[in-house]
């Protein structure tokens, strides 16, 4: 089953965000990952509202957690840490009907 790389972030120092969204772009893609939305529109109808909203899909759980525990991520995230406030799941889509 394909899964869904939800993040939602509060970015504190844009230039080192960008940075990382560069290097992590590189590293989900060599993972399968194909992003379905990247920061556009949306309304928080609960919970706190972050700014940034990610979503990509993955050929299953083990390729996105394969992804974040990869040595190219992790080097991407270094940039990330100390420029954001991030929560990231990652769930198996249902199956269609």
């Amino acid at each position: 089953m394909t899964a869904l790389w939800i993040a939602n972030v509060h970015v504190t120092d844009a230039e080192a965000y960008g940075r990382y969204a560069a290097l992590a772009t590189e590293a989900i893609a060599a993972h399968g990952g194909v992003f379905l939305a990247r920061a556009g529109r949306h309304v928080q109808l609960e919970g706190r509202d972050r700014a940034r909203n990610v979503v990509a899909r993955f050929p299953s759980v083990e390729a996105a957690v394969a992804c974040y525990n990869s040595p190219a991520y992790q080097a991407a995230l270094e940039h990330a840490r100390g420029a954001s406030e991030r929560d990231l799941v990652v769930v198996e889509e249902v199956a269609p009907d």
